[in-house]
C-alpha cells in the first residue's frame, strides 16, 4: 500500500493562495469577535421551509409554500384560487364547471374524479409535496397516505361535533400558515365574523325561519343546528325555527311535504338549490320554481312577502368560509330590508 508523503499533499499555487487568504480571513474574524466582547450573533432572516400544523389526525410537518399541491376538499378551493395557488391535481367531478375554471378547465391539472369512484392514481402521478384531503375523500385517507409516502397529507375539513363556524376559521388559518398568507387569512376571518354580527343585528329575534334544500325536483327539510349547510345559521344568529324537528339525514336533508311547510307558515325560508351549479343535472328544476311556483305554498308568509332567500347556487359544491360570509351578508340585507 502506498503511504502518502508530504509531497502527495502539496497544494497547487492557486489553491494555496485561497487557503492562505481563507486562514487570514478566519483569523481576522476571530480577532474581531474577541474585540466585540459579548456581541450577539445576527438573527437568521431565512424563511422557514416547513411548518407544523394540527390537522384532524394530529401534528403534521408541512412544507411552506409547496410547489406541487393536490387539493380534494371543496372547502379550500376558493381560498387557493384567491391566493393564486396552482394545483397539480383536483377532483374535477365534484367542482362544477365554471366555479374554478383555472383548475377544472386546465388539462395540466390531473383529474382525481369524484369521491365515490376516485382516480387515486392521478394523485400519485401529480407527484405532490402536499395533499389536502378529507371531506368527501375522507374514506380514501389511508390509501392516499400509503400511496404517497413523500407527500405531506393533511385533512382540515370541519370536524363533526365541533362548532362549525370555528372549524371554518381554523381551516383558513391553517391554509394561511402553509402558504404564508396569514394576513390574508385574518382578513377572510374578519369578514366572516363581521357578516355574522351584521346578520344577527338585522334579525328581529322573533320571526320564524325554515331552511330547505331542493334536488331532483323535490324539496327537503334542513333541521336547525345539525342539518346540512344551513343548520349552523340557527345558533349563530339565534334564529327561531319554524319547524323544530331533529335531523334524520344530516347530509341531504329530510323528506317533507309542501303541506307541512304550509302548516308551519314560516316568516322566512332559506333555500339551498343543491343542483344550482350543475344545471345539466338530470331532472333539474330551479328552487325558485319549486317553492314560489307551488300552489300549496302560495299563502305562506315567507312566499307572500317575498322573504324567500336563495343562497349562492354554488353553495353545495363550496360550503367554504367565503360562501358562508356571503350567506350571512345576504341575510343581513334581507332582514334589514324587512324591518
Amino acid at each position: 500500500m502506498h503511504t502518502p508523503t508530504n509531497g502527495d499533499f502539496r497544494m497547487p499555487r492557486r489553491q494555496s493562495i485561497f487557503a492562505a487568504a481563507g486562514a487570514l480571513a478566519a483569523a481576522s474574524l476571530l480577532l474581531a469577535g474577541c474585540a466585540s466582547g459579548t456581541a450577539e450573533a445576527e438573527p437568521s432572516t431565512a424563511a422557514a421551509t416547513t411548518v407544523t400544523i394540527e390537522d384532524n389526525h394530529g401534528e403534521v410537518e408541512v412544507p411552506v409554500n409547496p410547489k406541487r399541491v393536490v387539493a380534494l376538499d371543496n372547502h379550500v378551493f376558493e381560498t387557493l384560487s384567491a391566493w393564486d395557488i396552482p394545483l397539480a391535481a383536483a377532483p374535477k367531478g365534484v367542482m362544477g364547471t365554471d366555479i374554478w375554471p383555472e383548475y377544472t378547465g386546465d388539462e395540466a391539472v390531473l383529474d382525481v374524479g369524484a369521491h365515490f369512484e376516485p382516480n387515486l392514481e392521478s394523485i400519485v402521478a401529480a407527484q405532490p409535496e402536499l395533499i389536502i384531503g378529507g371531506y368527501r375523500f375522507a374514506e380514501s385517507y389511508d390509501q392516499i397516505v400509503s400511496q404517497n409516502p413523500d407527500a405531506a397529507v393533511i385533512e382540515i375539513a370541519p370536524r363533526e361535533g365541533e362548532d362549525p363556524a370555528a372549524e371554518l376559521v381554523r381551516q383558513v388559518e391553517i391554509l394561511g400558515q402553509i402558504f404564508d398568507r396569514e394576513d390574508e387569512a385574518a382578513k377572510i376571518v374578519a369578514d366572516f365574523e363581521q357578516s355574522i354580527a351584521d346578520a344577527k343585528e338585522a334579525y328581529d329575534g322573533s320571526s320564524t325561519v325554515v331552511s330547505l334544500m331542493t334536488s331532483g325536483g323535490e324539496i327537503s327539510y334542513i333541521a336547525p343546528v345539525t342539518g346540512r349547510g344551513l343548520g349552523m345559521l340557527y345558533p349563530a344568529l339565534d334564529l327561531k325555527p319554524g319547524i323544530e324537528q331533529a335531523a334524520d339525514d344530516t347530509s341531504h336533508g329530510d323528506d317533507i311535504s309542501v303541506e307541512a311547510i304550509a302548516a308551519a307558515n314560516p316568516d322566512w325560508i332559506v333555500v339551498i338549490d343543491r343542483e344550482g351549479a350543475m344545471t345539466d343535472a338530470e331532472g333539474y328544476v330551479p328552487a325558485k320554481q319549486l317553492i314560489e311556483g307551488s300552489e300549496a305554498l302560495a299563502n305562506v308568509t315567507a312566499v307572500k312577502r317575498g322573504q324567500v332567500v336563495y343562497v349562492d347556487p354554488a353553495f353545495y359544491l363550496r360550503e367554504d368560509i367565503q360562501t358562508y360570509t356571503g350567506v350571512y351578508e345576504q341575510l343581513a340585507k334581507a332582514f334589514g330590508a324587512a324591518s
